[in-house]
């Protein structure tokens, strides 16, 4: 099992348990459980290896990717009633499932021998997509688009990152355990210390 395929299944299983940790908060039934876990675990990894024309699709190639992210759903739907804080364990999964999958994005552009720009817009795609799939269709706020805390420039930061070390000749699996240190660093105290980037705000119109 190539380092690849690992990130890929940890980014699945965490971002599984994020979906139907956000399914719980919806109150769906089981079902509901089993797709958003899904929709969530695969949606990012879907469309990066769409835009990458990889064939087949990783999870269609591996249909266990499915069955780690059902088990998952079941897993959440019988024990999220013991945990105090959902929301909490949400946005902290949230931010491990988003470093791995940054890092297994920008990994399979890399392997591709993608441009750099490519590779870093891989790795956002992979690990942003999945979550704001998750997102909208519970009717949540975004959490990669909630005001006041870094999420995109986390997994941009991240995948630029794995990009100048590759360039740089490190070894592979050391520039994707770059990128998802950096990226889980940023995001981390974007939660823990308020680190953020400056946001518009309107001012009246001059005459």
């Amino acid at each position: 099992m190539t380092a690849l395929t690992l990130l890929d299944y940890a980014s699945v299983l965490i971002f599984a348990l994020t979906g139907a940790l956000v399914a719980s908060r919806a109150q769906l039934d089981l079902v509901g459980f089993a797709f958003m876990a899904c929709l969530t675990a695969v949606g990012g990894g879907t469309v990066r290896d769409l835009l990458l024309d990889r064939h087949p699709i990783f999870w269609v190639g591996q249909p266990d990717y499915i069955l780690i992210a059902v088990a998952a759903s079941v897993l959440v739907f019988f024990t999220a009633h013991l945990v105090e804080s959902r929301y909490n364990w949400l946005v902290w999964l949230d931010s491990f499932a988003l470093s791995v999958a940054v890092a297994a994005g920008t990994g399979a552009a890399l392997t591709l021998d993608q441009s750099g720009v490519i590779v870093v817009l891989m790795g956002v795609t992979t690990g942003c997509l999945g979550g704001l799939m998750r997102d909208v269709v519970c009717n949540e706020v975004p959490l990669v688009l909630k005001q006041g805390e870094l999420y995109v420039s986390c997994a941009f930061t991240g995948a630029l990152t794995a990009v100048l070390a590759a360039r740089l000749g490190a070894e592979p699996a050391f520039s994707l355990a770059l990128c998802a240190l950096v990226c889980w660093a940023l995001r981390a105290g974007s939660l823990m210390f308020g680190w953020q980037l400056p946001v518009y705000k309107s001012r009246p119109p001059r005459n």
